[in-house]
Order: C-alpha cells, then sequence, then structure tokens
C-alpha cells in the first residue's frame, strides 16, 4: 500500500478486534497511527490495520482494539482533539455561494448553462442550482460570494454584446474543417 512499517501490518491476534477507527484519506496511515498510540498511552491494546488485512477496504487503515476495549476507545477518540487540517478551515463567509443569474428563479435550464458558461470563460467557478425534472421551478446559477461583483460584470458585458457577438467568437472558435 504506501510502504507500511511491520508494526503495521495485518496481526492474526486481532481476528477479533473491533474496528474503533478507520481512515482513507491521503493521510491515512498518519491518522492511524496516532490513534493507535493514543489509545496505547491510555493503556488499551491497539492494533493498526493497512489494507492487506482482511477486511479492511483498499487504501484504509483502521485500528482495532479488543471487544471489551471499544466503548473505552470510542470514548477517547471523541475526545480527541482534531486534525491540523480541521484546525485550518476557514469560516468566513466569503466562499459562500450566492445567486448571480435566476434570482426570482424563472430562468430555463438552458440559459444557465449558457450563464454558467460565461462565468467558467471568465475563470470563474459556478453551479447551476435546480432540477430539470421540475422546469417550472426554474434554474439559479451561483458563484462564491467573493465572486459576486466580477460575474455581475460578466453576465452583463454578455447581455450588453448580444447573440451577434456569441455567434461570432463561436465563428472565430471554429476550426476551417468545422466549417
Amino acid at each position: 500500500m504506501r510502504g507500511l512499517a511491520p508494526a503495521r501490518r495485518y496481526a492474526g491476534d486481532m481476528d477479533s478486534g473491533i474496528n474503533v477507527f478507520r481512515s482513507a484519506d491521503e493521510s491515512a496511515d498518519d491518522d492511524a497511527a496516532k490513534v493507535r498510540d493514543m489509545l496505547s498511552e491510555a493503556g488499551i491494546a491497539a492494533t493498526l490495520l493497512d489494507d492487506s488485512a482482511p477486511g479492511v477496504p483498499a487504501g484504509a487503515c483502521e485500528v482495532r482494539v479488543n471487544p471489551a476495549d471499544r466503548e473505552r476507545a470510542e470514548r477517547l477518540i471523541s475526545e480527541y482533539p482534531p486534525e491540523a487540517e480541521l484546525e485550518q478551515v476557514d469560516a468566513s463567509d466569503a466562499l459562500d455561494l450566492v445567486t448571480v443569474f435566476g434570482e426570482e428563479g424563472s430562468a430555463r435550464e438552458m440559459e444557465a448553462l449558457q450563464v454558467r458558461s460565461i462565468l467558467e470563460a471568465g475563470g470563474l467557478s459556478a453551479v447551476v442550482i435546480g432540477d430539470s425534472r421540475y422546469p417550472n421551478f426554474g434554474q439559479q446559477v451561483r458563484v462564491a460570494k467573493e465572486q459576486r461583483a466580477r460575474a455581475k460584470q460578466l453576465i452583463e458585458e454578455a447581455l450588453a454584446a448580444g447573440p451577434a457577438s456569441a455567434e461570432e467568437a463561436e465563428r472565430a472558435g471554429e476550426s476551417p474543417r468545422d466549417a
């Protein structure tokens, strides 16, 4: 898997172990090792298993304990401090999505997809919100709050340029074989 040390390989004596932790992200090895070490420091025999062990999904690492230690281990894990990556979450609302097109929910799906394409061509990430199975509910296009002004500008420019400008841009992008 990821070049695990022998201590992390499958231990046959933990066949009856209870899984109390599983991770399959990029830091699975380190996360599981930290949990195993924390449990060991608390006097709980814990075994770290990689995906070479029976029952461990590909790419995952697990920590197992004896059934008698399960409740205590789960309590300790729940009290374990959060990972550094979770502590560095940006709590600002700058990335909250705001509606920039179809505010009243009347935009049709094709219009919303065209607006999303315009925004993405302008370098913005945009998502279409709505269910195409229910066209009477309309569609909305949303961007990150910090990109609202730029998105509105791109939409206004596209509307001002009109359909002739879109056709001209499409022709300019066609290769001679397409004509």
